[in-house]
């Protein structure tokens, strides 16, 4: 495998990162939201990878090595040696329907000598809890999903997937990497404590929460926000809700999407099941820092000693408006632990996809680093 990387910004425009591929069969492009909406960036592409398929997503933040910028497009291109690959995409016509284009998504792989799974999802009209449960249904057994929920700069508004070289929304796409030559490894750790009262969700539909002990969710969440209530849904992405369902010993994360005054509703990026008791989470800068390295750490697992030859990063966005002005650091805590070989890209995003820790159930996280590597052997 070689892989180099090009970066746009609006003051340089293109600048090369590595040396260009020129027989690159795939590129991997992650942008802010508004050069990404503007195609012009993918005749670019075309121009110095001919041969290659595009594919990418909208971003509340793009990563290159250890930079991590806004308002510009990392475009990764990739010359496997004898890897082989699939796109698929589906439309997502509705918020209920995330589960069936999961599972039509799936179908669209051949199954035959798949090894791993790299999905990328429109961030705004999709549960993402029912959308890898349709994945994780109509895969083969034993082929892990990754991936993430596209992004719009913090807008909440509108997320664009690219796939074969076409601009989406509402689209839901992935990318099936087929024979014995792939190595993946992967991680997704968060870093976040809880606090406060537990409360028990008595009122929701799918992701959307209406009542928490039949008190308005909506009131509830802005009592506890105070002076950041102003700054909704935005605000609420530094204090993400911990969930426990009924019968279950691990914990999810969930972050709000969206908030509707007149339902005094939220609506969140995964399920929010009636039953289950929730709590609010903090963070501090060490601990999301900390989660970085360890997600790292375990995407290295099960590569072969040569390590990673490259890294996606999937970080949520509420990482970044944690750390702030100091966000590279959580940045260069993966690129520590990975070394100076893999070339990283990755994104900010609206949730992140990774088997758990476990027992490899498939997951939508939010408010997690989570990391896959690749290389072959």
């Amino acid at each position: 495998m070689k892989v180099s990387q090009l970066v746009w910004t609006e003051q340089g425009g293109w600048s090369d990162v590595q040396p260009a591929l020129e027989q690159a069969q795939l590129v991997i492009a992650f942008g802010g939201i508004q050069p990404f909406g503007n195609t012009d960036w993918m005749s670019d592409l075309k121009a110095v990878y001919p041969e290659a398929a595009v594919f990418g997503c909208s971003t509340a933040g793009e990563i290159a090595g250890t930079d991590v910028n806004d308002d510009s497009i990392v475009a990764t291109a990739i010359q496997f040696d004898t890897t082989t690959f699939q796109l698929a995409v589906v439309a997502l016509e509705h918020l209920q329907d995330s589960r069936d284009a999961g599972g039509r998504l799936a179908t669209l792989l051949p199954q035959d000598g798949l090894a791993h799974v790299f999905v990328l999802s429109d961030g705004q009209h999709v549960n993402g809890s029912e959308l890898v449960r349709g994945l994780a249904a109509h895969l083969p057994e034993g082929v892990q999903v990754t991936g993430g929920l596209a992004g719009d700069g913090g807008r909440f508004e509108q997320t664009f997937i690219v796939a074969g070289d076409t601009l989406l929304t509402q689209a839901i796409a992935a990318i099936g990497f087929y024979g014995d030559a792939i190595q993946v490894g992967y991680g997704s750790l968060g870093g976040w404590d809880p606090f406060g009262p537990l409360r028990t969700i008595t009122r929701s539909d799918g992701n959307v929460l209406y009542e928490l002990d039949g008190k308005s969710a909506l009131d509830l969440y802005k009592s506890y926000l105070g002076e950041h209530a102003a700054g909704l849904p935005a605000t609420a992405l530094l204090f993400p809700l911990q969930i426990q369902r009924e019968g279950d010993q691990g914990t999810l994360v969930r972050s709000i999407l969206n908030v509707d005054e007149q339902a005094g509703s939220l609506t969140f990026a995964g399920d929010v099941p009636v039953g289950a008791t929730v709590q609010l989470m903090k963070t501090n800068f060490d601990n999301v820092v900390q989660a970085a390295s360890g997600a790292a750490l375990a995407s290295t697992s099960s590569l072969p000693a040569s390590g990673a030859e490259l890294a996606l990063l999937v970080s949520c966005v509420g990482r970044k408006m944690v750390l702030k002005q100091r966000i590279e650091e959580e940045v260069e805590a993966v690129q520590s632990v990975l070394g100076p070989s893999p070339v990283i890209t990755g994104f900010y995003s609206y949730g992140e996809i990774c088997p758990s820790d476990s027992d490899s159930t498939l997951q939508l996280h939010n408010q997690t680093m989570t990391i896959t590597t690749l290389s072959e052997r």
